[in-house]
């Protein structure tokens, strides 16, 4: 059974997860990785351009399906080991602000003004029906 998972991270790393062809989610850590399976979609979420702020993008940035049969451990650097799946990003789409979507999803639809409190963590797992609208959005042509 094919699942749908949005990640949430800036979008330099999120589009630095995509260059490299992985997702990792949770700034590396096991538990945020561990569910997503092989077929299985993901989206990401950024908030801002850059994990120490930047100006604001909120808007869906990376759209890619996992390829990977388990979670593995990187090697990034300086001792650090992040944990990964690989992706197969859709490179030719566009990011999708998330204002004009928030009444047409499920998970921010009747929020108003708190819907931002549902786009935090690490990840969410979504219904197909909110990941296809996200993918629209972004041009994917299903």
């Amino acid at each position: 059974m094919t699942r749908y998972w949005m990640g949430v991270a800036c979008e330099q790393h999120a589009r630095a997860g995509r260059d490299g062809g992985f997702a990792q989610l949770g700034h590396g850590k096991q538990s945020a990785v561990r569910g997503l399976k092989k077929g299985d979609w993901i989206v990401y979420y950024s908030p801002r351009e850059k994990i120490d702020g930047g100006a604001p993008v909120q808007a869906f940035t990376t759209i890619g399906q996992i390829t990977s049969e388990s979670p593995y451990q990187a090697d990034q650097s300086m001792g650090f080991h992040p944990h990964r799946v690989d992706v197969d990003y859709l490179l030719t789409t566009v990011p999708a602000p998330i204002q004009p979507l928030l009444e047409a999803l499920e998970l921010t639809r009747g929020r108003k003004a708190n819907w931002g409190i549902v786009m935090r963590g690490a990840k969410r797992e979504l219904s197909e029906t909110d990941f296809r609208s996200i993918a629209v959005a972004m041009g994917v042509d299903w």
